[in-house]
């Protein structure tokens, strides 16, 4: 029977959070944080990076941070050291930090967008999982979370080459859990429209139009991943691998 007081409790573990200092990932790291994990945010800005870890460090727990892009994999190798020896594990890794410097058409998409797209968004949460699992979690488990998009499911308009990166990231998700069974987890979230700065261009010029359009009459906010992603990362999901859990406020009912 699952004691409902520790299910979603972290205590003694460590996680990883990549893009973790704003939106979706800060809410993560902090939440994390506050169930009694050791704490880890690989971003690219040192002064977000400093208050973050402050922000973390006030909860209790301890906290790292470490400067660098979740598409160089020397500052993927570094993070997974620095929670390794300085946090004394790795227990889990949220593949949350992703980019689009293109916003229109996929047909008129640059070549050099692309390549940065599926650089951050697919192959830096591949070796991110490549080196968590050589390092850590082939020897202790652990569990991986990938944050996807509710466009790796159904496209959307202007912003087609990151649905398509996030199409390749639920498939890599289903992928890797069959692969790492039965010792590590792999599962993913698709979060809809959330009010964040990274999202800013699709909801800020009319946000009540946009919640209208939603069954739950309001778009989400980062705190709405972020449980989720503490749930499938928990022994409450003990038997869950492979899995989507799409958070979009019922839109794709719509």
């Amino acid at each position: 029977m699952i004691d409902p007081g520790s299910a979603l409790r972290f205590d003694g573990k460590v996680a990883l959070v990549t893009g973790g200092t704003r939106g979706i990932g800060r809410a993560i790291a902090e939440s994390f944080a506050a169930a009694g994990a050791s704490v880890c945010v690989l971003a690219r800005k040192p002064d977000q990076l400093a208050e973050t870890e402050a922000s973390l460090r006030a909860l209790g727990v301890p906290a790292t941070t470490l400067a660098g892009s979740a598409g160089d994999h020397a500052a993927l190798d570094a993070a997974v050291e620095r929670c390794t020896s300085e946090l004394g594990g790795l227990d889990i890794v949220v593949n949350n930090a992703a980019t689009n410097p293109t916003f229109g058409p996929m047909i008129e998409t640059e070549p050099s967008a692309i390549r940065k797209v599926l650089e951050v968004n697919v192959e830096g949460a591949l070796h991110l999982a490549q080196i968590a699992w050589s390092a850590w979690m082939s020897q202790h488990g652990g569990t991986v979370i990938n944050v996807a998009s509710l466009g790796g499911i159904r496209p959307s308009p202007f912003i087609g080459i990151y649905n398509a990166s996030k199409a390749a990231l639920l498939h890599m998700t289903r992928q890797l859990a069959l692969e790492l069974a039965p010792g590590v987890r792999v599962n993913a979230v698709a979060p809809g429209l959330v009010k964040t700065d990274f999202a800013r261009a699709l909801w800020e010029p009319d946000e009540d139009a946009a919640a209208k359009h939603h069954p739950m009459r309001r778009i989400g906010v980062p705190d709405d991943v972020a449980g989720a992603v503490l749930f499938l990362a928990s022994d409450a999901a003990a038997w869950i691998t492979g899995a989507t859990l799409v958070i979009d406020g019922g839109m794709s009912l719509a």
